[in-house]
């Protein structure tokens, strides 16, 4: 792919890798910025660095070997949740059982960056799956700020632009942004309402089971506040603010506790619950089989707290999803609290 672009006023002062972003919105900004480091990106007929910043009426000049390039993002065809939206970000209700980012070993699988570029190309009358897409650009590209595990549901915060995301990243850094948890976890977790306690646990790693993490002295230091919510017979409602943001760190604190989700394959002890294991002498219809009350993680980014650029902060919270609600309810009637 050759072409020649001129920068418009509007896109003064734009950085080289963010404008081909928005001009080629299928291509992975990786491998874009790859295209620049090989010289296959020109500006005014000289070899620049991605983050070089453009001046109006600058031609860049482009051969990109377009048949190299990842497969982008693919979308789950169902639109994005904004729970809240200005000039500078998104906040999005991510469903349980999407994957924020494609997934290492399912890279054509649907994801929620795929969505968010589905929305991007939507708002800029776009058509995602056609192919004059690449050339045409975008009026923004949505950037992921963090993460949260496939199976949990919840608020994922997303900027709208590159001065945004660098702000945002910076404000995780300081501390300045806050994600609250709710955790259904099994057992009676030992600490009173309304007190807090902090899990200060390091987290790496295991080497003997790709793909976890466990509790471990030489990993990165890792700390999670944790409070009382609401107890259930056999289970806890548990509050949980992630002061570091490691991989899976909630799941593994609390595990590492000795309270587990009450579903989670990884760290914990089954991958669904049944009514049957809640409710003495329950039993399904004969010829039907027992449908779960819930079949992935009992965890949900109930909450953020955002520095924002009107108000010193922003606060977005994410409704209950209906599967979490069934099982409160069923808890709250099969396992009310013995004191």
């Amino acid at each position: 792919m050759s072409q020649h672009v001129v920068v418009s006023r509007e896109r003064g002062g734009i950085e080289l890798d963010e404008l081909l972003c928005l001009l080629f919105p299928l291509l992975n900004k990786g491998f874009l910025r790859a295209q620049v480091r090989a010289g296959r990106v020109l500006v005014d007929g000289t070899p620049a660095a991605p983050s070089q910043r453009l001046r109006t009426d600058q031609v860049i000049s482009l051969d990109i070997p377009e048949e190299e390039a990842p497969l982008r993002p693919m979308g789950s065809g169902v639109a994005p949740r904004v729970l809240y939206e200005d000039a500078d970000v998104l906040v999005i209700d991510k469903p349980s059982g999407l994957a924020v980012e494609p997934e290492r070993w399912e890279r054509a699988g649907a994801c929620l960056s795929g969505d968010l570029l589905d929305l991007a190309c939507e708002r800029s009358d776009l058509t995602p799956s056609d192919p004059s897409v690449p050339t045409a650009g975008l009026g923004f590209r949505p950037r992921l700020v963090h993460r949260i595990d496939k199976g949990t549901s919840g608020v994922v915060l997303v900027a709208k632009h590159i001065e945004s995301e660098r702000r945002l990243r910076g404000a995780f850094e300081d501390g300045l942004i806050e994600k609250r948890y709710l955790a259904l976890v099994e057992g009676d977790f030992p600490l009173a309402q309304g007190e807090t306690d902090t899990i200060d646990a390091a987290i790496a790693p295991d080497r003997r089971r790709s793909g976890r993490m466990c509790i471990a002295a030489g990993g990165k230091s890792s700390r999670t506040r944790v409070s009382v919510e609401r107890r259930f017979r056999g289970f806890t409602l548990m509050a949980c603010v992630p002061l570091t943001g490691r991989t899976h760190q909630i799941r593994v604190h609390l595990a590492g506790r000795g309270f587990p989700l009450a579903v989670d394959p990884q760290y914990g002890h089954r991958d669904r619950l049944f009514l049957s294991e809640l409710k003495r002498g329950y039993r399904p219809k004969r010829g039907r089989p027992e449908t779960p009350l819930i079949d992935r993680l009992t965890l949900h980014a109930a909450r953020l707290r955002f520095p924002s650029v009107e108000s010193d902060s922003r606060e977005v919270e994410a409704p209950l999803p209906k599967d979490w609600r069934r099982l409160e309810k069923q808890l709250a009637k099969v396992r009310p609290p013995t004191r």
